[in-house]
């Protein structure tokens, strides 16, 4: 009987970029958390310091269970974790926390109902905004390389204070946001700039949800759409990609 040479499966690209995440932060002493993809609405508002008439709270936002009094929910956010974490561990603490998240939104070539996170969280005595730039500038010098760029705007989130967003440039036309092959660059609009994550110095209320003193402890929190770095870093148009099954795409990587 004539042998047939099998062929060699591939690793998905979205496990790929999450598992050099975590090995990247591996390297600076973070250590994997997980969670429930089930939650509580303490852990995944309450504890974050999400007021009781926040948008994200709606149905239009949120998978919520039945029944309704139980409040229970698919979680919306990797940072429920942080909130678990923290109430069995006392600081110091530096964790990063892969997972899948859920948010009731129509599907387009940038949304999905469901996608990837990866939370970071690092708590200490005098941990300060600094810290968390050097941070993110030293992950995404491995991920992207050297000559990636990084710009922090501030922003609005509340479960930290100060908040930023955080930007990096743009992979398809090096970060210069000029016309390519005679159009416009598709990933960045041609503005040069992408952005990638939520970030800031976790707020004394978050702390004080879960019993740490904010006037001893200080840290930084941060939350990457994991879905968005595997597009940015192979060039893919369209998440829908990710969630196909479709093995001429996955046979690429």
């Amino acid at each position: 009987m004539e042998k047939r040479e099998l062929e060699k499966g591939h690793i998905h690209p979205l496990t790929q970029v999450m598992a050099r995440i975590v090995d990247i932060l591996g390297e600076l002493g973070f250590v994997v958390a997980e969670g429930p993809e089930v939650e509580t609405e303490f852990h995944n508002f309450n504890a974050l310091n999400v007021p009781p008439d926040h948008p994200a709270r709606d149905m239009q936002d949120t998978f919520w269970l039945k029944p309704a009094d139980a409040r229970k929910l698919l979680r919306t956010q990797t940072s429920a974790v942080q909130i678990r974490y923290m109430e069995k561990n006392d600081p110091p603490i530096r964790i990063v926390v892969p997972g899948k998240i859920f948010r009731n939104e129509a599907t387009d070539a940038t949304h999905e109902a469901q996608f990837h996170q990866i939370e970071g969280l690092y708590v200490d005595k005098n941990v300060t905004l600094a810290h968390l730039k050097g941070t993110l500038e030293y992950f995404l010098k491995k991920l992207f390389g050297e000559n990636v760029k990084m710009r922090m705007r501030p922003s609005f989130f509340p479960f930290v204070e100060p908040g930023i967003e955080v930007d990096v440039s743009c992979t398809g036309c090096a970060g210069e946001g000029r016309k390519v092959c005679g159009s416009l660059c598709s990933m960045c609009k041609s503005t040069g700039w992408i952005e990638i994550m939520g970030a800031g110095m976790v707020h004394p209320n978050v702390f004080k949800a879960v019993g740490i003193d904010p006037k001893e402890w200080k840290g930084f929190a941060f939350g990457i759409g994991a879905d968005r770095l595997v597009m940015l870093k192979y060039g893919i148009e369209d998440i829908r990609h990710l969630y196909s099954g479709d093995i001429r795409f996955l046979n690429q990587f």
